[in-house]
């Protein structure tokens, strides 16, 4: 009960002087509001990320050409290709773990259907391309693997190849051509939209890897091999045994590879987003600060406003901590109500910025209670020095003062 009386105490005081009390739990206000409004934003972008990662497909490990000396020179990704279609058959005949592996190809050329033509991205993989990739056909079907062993000339399209070639028209059983090479459009891939990289996923058409190396680049050596694995806990392992295996068909040569999965690419990609969420934060919070050293001050105003009440305070036998908890209280109720003000302005802000710019905005309850709790702690930590202050007061010369 004593504890409620001093809670009434400090209301009553507080809303003595209610515009002043408003006006010093605006920086608390402000200070939460931005924290809470830029670490949404910043989480936001950061599950967008994630969500584009998560659609290039699921458990993915790649490996790309590079990594080799010849001569003295040496190249790194992306040098000239030395990975074959038995390096990825022996991927998936020797490697535990592997759910499918798919030999690639990847060349850009343009494409001439019904009297028009579209540059796009010509990829040669193989019929598990799409599970691996977390992908769909809406319309006909994908190739089979008598298509990749007989090297067929058919596709599959992305939506946007489909509407710049084939508009206003089913394109399922028309014929397209590539480097004047008739191929039949068996089936229309599902829309994924555009990557983390700010690539177009639509602008796409897929043939069989074999009909790529045989038909279009005619030449023997994959561009990558698309691995997938079991689960995300063996993609280590496979990496390291798909790392191992390519270095043992090399008989000792330096490796000629580089082996990357998903979460490397993923943490690398979010890295950046991780740190302006953080930097953000910081920067908000420095308002937080400003906050308390907002409630110091008015504080310290108010010890001196009420001197003479808490000289009679003391007279009449009040003890100095009971003068300390008043005024520290005084100082957690007006952070605290600061803070809870201040998280419904941020969130509020935040679907407002998302709504208005279209940006993702993930509000996070971490954030909210942690806001909050440093709000508190702002109130404990800026108004311990005012109360001790009010505290120490000599209750004569308390009640001498004017």
């Amino acid at each position: 009960m004593r504890f409620m009386n001093i809670i009434k105490v400090a209301l009553r005081a507080l809303r003595r002087s209610a515009m002043r009390s408003v006006l010093t739990a605006l920086g608390i206000i402000i200070g939460v509001a931005a924290v809470i409004a830029m670490v949404s934003i910043g989480n936001g972008a950061k599950s967008q990320v994630e969500a584009s990662i998560a659609s290039l497909g699921q458990n993915i490990i790649s490996v790309f050409p590079g990594n080799f000396t010849t001569g003295g020179v040496r190249g790194g990704f992306g040098s000239a290709s030395t990975l074959t279609v038995e390096d990825a058959q022996a991927i998936s005949r020797e490697v535990s773990g592997v759910v499918a592996v798919s030999p690639e190809m990847n060349d850009r050329s343009q494409v001439l259907a019904n009297g028009l033509n579209w540059n796009t991205q010509i990829r040669g993989e193989d019929v598990t391309y799409l599970d691996i990739r977390l992908w769909s056909v809406t319309d006909g079907e994908m190739f089979s693997e008598a298509d990749v062993r007989n090297a067929t000339k058919v596709c599959v399209i992305g939506k946007s190849v489909a509407n710049q070639i084939f508009p206003n028209m089913d394109p399922v059983g028309q014929s397209l051509r590539i480097r004047n090479i008739p191929f039949k459009v068996l089936g229309v891939l599902a829309s994924k939209g555009f990557n983390y990289f700010g690539q177009d996923q639509d602008d796409v058409l897929v043939i069989p890897y074999t009909s790529h190396l045989k038909r279009i680049a005619r030449r023997p050596n994959l561009n990558s091999i698309l691995i997938q694995a079991q689960s995300p806990e063996l993609m280590a392992k496979i990496q390291q045994d798909v790392t191992d295996l390519l270095q043992q068909r090399r008989n000792g040569r330096e490796p000629d590879f580089t082996v990357r999965n998903q979460q490397e690419l993923a943490e690398a990609a979010t890295a950046t987003t991780k740190t302006m969420t953080v930097l953000l934060g910081a920067i908000a919070g420095v308002s937080l600060i400003v906050g308390g050293i907002g409630i110091m001050n008015i504080m310290l105003v108010s010890v001196t406003e009420r001197t003479r009440e808490i000289g009679i305070r003391l007279a009449v036998g009040a003890h100095g901590r009971d003068v300390l908890t008043q005024f520290l209280v005084e100082a957690i109720i007006l952070s605290s109500m600061g803070g809870a003000l201040g998280v419904l302005l941020g969130v509020g802000a935040s679907e407002l910025v998302s709504k208005l710019n279209g940006w993702p905005v993930l509000v996070s309850t971490s954030a909210i209670v942690g806001a909050v709790a440093f709000s508190a702690a702002i109130g404990v930590f800026f108004g311990f020095y005012p109360a001790r202050k009010a505290a120490q007061l000599d209750p004569i010369e308390a009640l001498r003062y004017e």
